[in-house]
């Protein structure tokens, strides 16, 4: 059964360049700012999570909490 939900769609698994791009939107269309940054700082500048804190003034549950909150809605977004 094929899905006319989205572009690009061929199977349980989406091409990797389809997956990236949903990803990046997401990120960018679907995240608070504060969001975004944490998702950034961790995953992509690899800065640990006292780090971020230290940056940001703030403890590390804090960014903790963040990081957790924009991962939930990352996999919300692309469960479909």
């Amino acid at each position: 059964m094929k899905s006319t939900l989205y572009d690009g769609y061929e199977g349980p698994r989406l091409p990797r360049e389809v997956l990236m791009a949903r990803i990046n939107r997401v990120i960018k269309e679907e995240l608070t700012p504060l969001q975004r940054e944490t998702i950034l700082a961790y995953y992509i500048q690899n800065q640990k999570i006292p780090e971020i804190a230290r940056s940001r003034g703030v403890h590390k549950s804090t960014v903790s909490r963040t990081l957790k909150r924009a991962e939930g809605k990352l996999r919300r977004y692309l469960r479909y």
